[in-house]
Formats: C-alpha cells, structure tokens, sequence
C-alpha cells in the first residue's frame, strides 16, 4: 500500500513539474523578419507622440468637418484605403493605427494605465485630438472600432459632432470566465503564447480570416494586395507579444446599457451578408442608439468600407446632408 502511494505521488509530482516548468524549456527565440515601424513606413505615414506612444497616422483633406477613422482587429489605417481620399471632399480625414495594429509603437512596458485597454484607447483618442487641435470629430469605427467609438461618444459626447458606426462589433466581445483569465495569466502560458500566435498568424490563416470579412470573397483570391496589406504589420517589431497583450487586456464593454444616452447624429452601416456581425445585431445597434439611421448594404460582408466603398459612400453622404440640415 505504502509502495503504491509513493509511485503515485512521484507521477503526480512529475506530472505537475511538467506543467510547471515543461513550458519554459520551449525556447521562444525573438521573431526573424521584422523591422522597426519606422522602416515600413509609407510616403504619406504620419507619426505623433501620444500618452507616451508613437502613434501612426494617415491624413488627407483639410477644414472641416474633420474625420476620425478607427479600424478593427487586425487591421489599421490600410483598412480605409478605399474611402480616405474620397471622403476628403467633406474636409480632413484621419485613420490612425489603435495601440497592438498597424505602425503605432507597441509598448511592452509601460507605467499606470496598460495601453491595450478600452480606457486607453478612449484616453489616447482625447489625446490625439487635443494634440491636433481637434475640437469636434465625425468618429467612424469599423467593427472593434465601432466599439471604441461608441464608448468614446458616451464618455465625450461634447468632442464628437457625429458617430458612424460599420459593422460595429458592440454585442460581440469577448467573454471570458475567471479561471480563463487566471489561465491566460500564468507564467507559463504567458511564455508560449507569442510563440503560438506566430504558429497560427501565417498567409493562409490570414488569408482565411480575410475571406469571412468577405461577402464576394473573390475580391480577396484576385487581389493579393489586400493580403499583404493586412499581413504587413506583422513584420513589426513585437508584433507577436503586443498582439498577446491587447488580447489579454480585452473586455467585455460596459456601456450597453447606455447606448441609448448616445444623442449625436448616428449612422449605423451593415453589410446585409456579414458573418462576423450579423445584420441582426446591426439592426439591433440602431434601434439602441436613439433616432439612428441604418444604412443596409446588399450583397456586402463585414467590411462594407473596402468591399463596397460606392456604397458606403453614397450612405454617408446622405447622411451627412441630414447633418447640413440640423444647421
């Protein structure tokens, strides 16, 4: 009896020394290929400090109104590529990279407030206005970033003239138990986790989460352009470990509840085929926001903006002759 306790306890210790420590003999090497943002710069890249953080940016147009873009996850300022010049007829428009994506520095150290968190990105918004001299912003948030406008809107209704909201990712967020937050956190899974997300984040798996953005997902297969502008923040340095951060600083919103204190002009724009967010939520969004107009596009996925920039266009300018007329 006595033997066999000992062989058991002796499995039982070896099974938890390997979970213990097993992990931290998987050698995380630092990731081959990436290059400082500055070097992947474009012509037309911006760079403004912020909170602490190099912040890129892209602007065009001048005078007012003045356009706020914020993208999604896993995309960036490339992401309005379709729509930025056109929408500098109406005055300036800006996209600028969230902390995590595109070429905004990616701290991994940093004092008071992590830089991944909803508070930050409202913070680091309040910012980038006042560094800009932007008093009023017509905010657009695509997905996520409809999320972070949103939240922004309720919190500084007095900075934002009016909210745009495509494919806004409000009811989907993540939701996590506290045993999945104490897992996430551990030493161990904290040590192999940028090491997975370099395993799982390649062409074809990026490729493939493109293409669920996609109603016509040809527009993907025919354009590999696309691809690589996605794929290209991934060559940035600490692309893995910053990625690894925003995931875990993510949290489910707490503003639902106050959407319907929203009281600035709201466009809600949805692509009718989106699987990401369902047009139902889409709908939902608008009926939440007090006096929201929804904007349906046919035949379009989750990224309405790059899939059917006509579209969203036309929505927007009808939109905003409704802002001509409240003056």
């Amino acid at each position: 009896m006595k033997k066999g306790w000992k062989i058991t306890l002796a499995v039982l210790g070896s099974l938890s020394l390997m979970i213990l420590v097993g992990p931290f003999l998987v050698p995380v090497p630092p990731v081959e290929g990436t290059y400082p943002v500055e070097a992947l710069a474009d012509a037309d890249s911006q760079f403004i400090e912020i909170n602490g953080i190099q912040v890129h940016y892209k602007q065009v147009g001048a005078g007012e109104p003045v356009f706020i873009l914020l993208h999604g996850f896993g995309a960036s300022t490339f992401s309005w590529r379709e729509v930025i010049q056109p929408l500098s007829k109406y005055g300036t428009v800006i996209a600028y990279d969230r902390p995590g994506f595109g070429l905004t520095e990616r701290p991994l150290e940093w004092q008071g407030e992590n830089p991944y968190t909803m508070e930050s990105n409202i913070d680091l918004l309040v910012g980038f206005m006042d560094a800009t001299d932007i008093e009023q912003a017509i905010l657009a948030g695509s997905s996520a970033g409809g999320t972070v406008a949103a939240d922004f809107t309720i919190t500084h209704p007095e900075r934002v003239q009016a909210l745009i909201e495509v494919d806004a990712a409000v009811y989907q967020t993540v939701s996590r138990s506290a045993i999945i937050n104490w897992l996430l956190r551990t030493p161990q899974v904290d040590h192999l986790a940028p090491l997975l997300l370099r395993l799982f984040l390649n062409k074809a798996t990026a490729n493939r989460f493109l293409s669920s953005g996609w109603y016509d997902t040809s527009m993907i297969e025919d354009n590999p352009d696309i691809l690589a502008g996605y794929t290209k923040p991934f060559t940035a340095e600490n692309w893995d470990r910053a990625l690894w951060e925003h995931t875990l600083a993510a949290r489910p919103p707490d503003f639902i509840d106050q959407l319907n204190e929203i009281q600035v002009p709201t466009l809600v724009v949805g692509g009718e085929n989106s699987e990401i967010v369902p047009i139902e939520l889409t709908q939902q969004l608008a009926e939440d926001i007090p006096d929201a107009a929804l904007a349906v596009i046919p035949a379009c996925g989750h990224l309405p903006h790059e899939e059917c920039p006509g579209d969203f266009l036309e929505a927007v300018d009808e939109f905003l002759k409704t802002l001509e007329g409240d003056e």
